[in-house]
């Protein structure tokens, strides 16, 4: 059985550099073939013509050649198509093996997506079965396309999406805290780990009284990177291995995904593979708490009162929203050193996907000018996020008859809304902080993207952390 990831990030892209026998890929919109009269041979056309391809977004034809080889390949792209982040993985996971180039000029930025949507439609989790052996078909890169920066999104993304794919009976606290050294140790960055009972006297009770109830000691996992007078950039992940709902015990259909409950501290791993392969001048620190929201007779229990890193008191209004305490506290610790960009990702609420689906990514902030550099840098990216409020009047339907907060609200609405309200409770000292609440998985299929666990908005983050200071 595989390791949860390999020594190294580096994975083999199903790309080549010779043109030797390549099969061209000529891309079309709906109803453009007649586009393509000076371009390819008069009986690829009406051989395209006679097929009724008319080029649907999506769709591709494998046109023969004279000798009955292939000879050319059309694909469909433009409209809705456009906004598929990995438009070209419809297209590697359906081509025979071979060797292919995009016979279509495209721009650099288009080179580089073209790129990606490749690499990415060869994913597929192979942990637990046997590869088929199938060979990849490769992919000359178009010319503008940049290498570097596919390998990097790919490696965080595929990273991702191996950790959450992998069922928690392999992947606890200790797994993704030797998943954390692992990418530390790709890029030379140090890794701290508190563990167990040491973190009550470390400071992070809430951590410790999440994860108690499990044999799986609970632990927080600090990883830095890059100079120290570097802008500080920290990123914060939910690191619930597996969440029961805890004595609020989810039913069996609630509890069918929660190994992807983890799915905050992939995503803030993937990001920080990104930020240091790629060398951005920041001082990069990682906060974790990885724990396991077990059952047994040492569990938190609703009506308990917990004590905090910051000072304040929660009362346990439900323990199934326990990702947010565990959050709080390694929140509480990042803000101690006022960084120039804080940001946490966390598969926080169902409230959020009623909202928005599972493509877009719930994006609470009170900085109106990082919220305006986050959207459009996910429009560019095709990366997108949505900004939802942090509604200041709710903020009061936290308060607790016992205790300075309680870590749900009184009754199910605006759950999203008041789950990001109580994190802002413990981020008082930097202004520019934000809060993602993601789904992490994929329950359709679609181009490059299998159904199963997905990476959102690090694409996004990525480009806005490399444009603020510099790449």
């Amino acid at each position: 059985m595989s390791e949860i990831i390999p020594a190294t990030l580096a994975l083999p892209l199903p790309l080549i550099a010779s043109r030797e026998q390549a099969v061209p890929i000529h891309c079309i919109v709906k109803g453009g073939l007649d586009g393509l009269v000076d371009k390819v041979p008069p009986a690829a056309l009406r051989f395209a013509r006679a097929t009724g391809f008319d080029g649907k977004p999506g769709s591709h034809l494998l046109v023969p050649a004279a000798d009955g080889s292939l000879g050319l390949v059309l694909f469909g792209t433009g409209g809705a198509f456009e906004n598929e982040p990995y438009g070209f993985g419809a297209l590697s996971a359906a081509l025979p093996p071979g060797t292919y180039e995009i016979a279509t000029p495209l721009g650099p930025i288009e080179a580089t997506a073209a790129t990606l949507g490749w690499v990415m439609g060869r994913y597929a989790f192979r942990r637990y079965k046997d590869d088929d052996g199938k060979p990849a078909p490769l992919l000359v890169p178009p010319v503008g396309a940049d290498l570097d920066q596919v390998r990097r999104t790919a490696e965080a993304v595929f990273l991702i999406r191996d950790l959450v794919n992998t069922p928690a009976s392999d992947l606890g606290p200790a797994e993704l805290a030797e998943a954390a050294v692992r990418v530390a140790t790709a890029h030379d960055a140090r890794v701290n780990i508190i563990v167990g009972d040491d973190l009550i006297e470390a400071g992070y009770p809430m951590v410790h009284a999440v994860g108690r109830a499990s044999e799986r000691s609970p632990r927080l996992i600090d990883l830095t990177w890059g100079e120290a007078g570097l802008p500080r950039v920290t990123l914060v992940g939910k690191g619930v291995c597996f969440d029961t709902g805890g004595l609020n015990l989810k039913t069996g259909s609630y509890m069918a995904l929660m190994k992807k409950d983890m799915g905050g501290a992939a995503h803030v791993l993937g990001l920080a593979h990104m930020i240091m392969d790629a060398g951005l001048p920041v001082r990069l620190r990682v906060l974790i708490p990885a724990v396991e929201n077990s059952v047994s007779g040492n569990a938190m229990r609703p009506g308990d009162v917990l004590n905090s890193r910051k000072g304040l008191t929660v009362e346990i209004g439900d323990t199934d929203a326990e990702g947010r305490l565990i959050l709080a506290d390694a929140l509480a610790e990042a803000d101690e050193e006022r960084p120039e960009l804080l940001i946490d990702m966390a598969t926080l609420t169902g409230a959020a996907r009623v909202a928005l689906g599972p493509d877009l990514p719930a994006m609470f902030t009170p900085d109106d000018e990082l919220a305006a550099a986050i959207t459009d840098a996910g429009l560019d990216q095709r990366d997108p996020v949505w900004r939802l409020p942090l509604w200041a009047p709710y903020d009061k339907w936290l308060d607790s008859r016992v205790a300075d907060l309680n870590n749900v609200s009184d009754g199910g609405m605006a759950g999203a809304v008041t789950a990001a309200l109580f994190l802002k409770r413990f981020v008082t000292e930097t202004p520019s902080w934000v809060h993602f609440d993601v789904f992490a998985w994929a329950p359709k299929p679609g181009p490059g993207r299998p159904i199963g666990a997905e990476a959102y908005a690090i694409r996004a983050l990525y480009a806005l952390i490399a444009d603020r200071y510099g790449a």
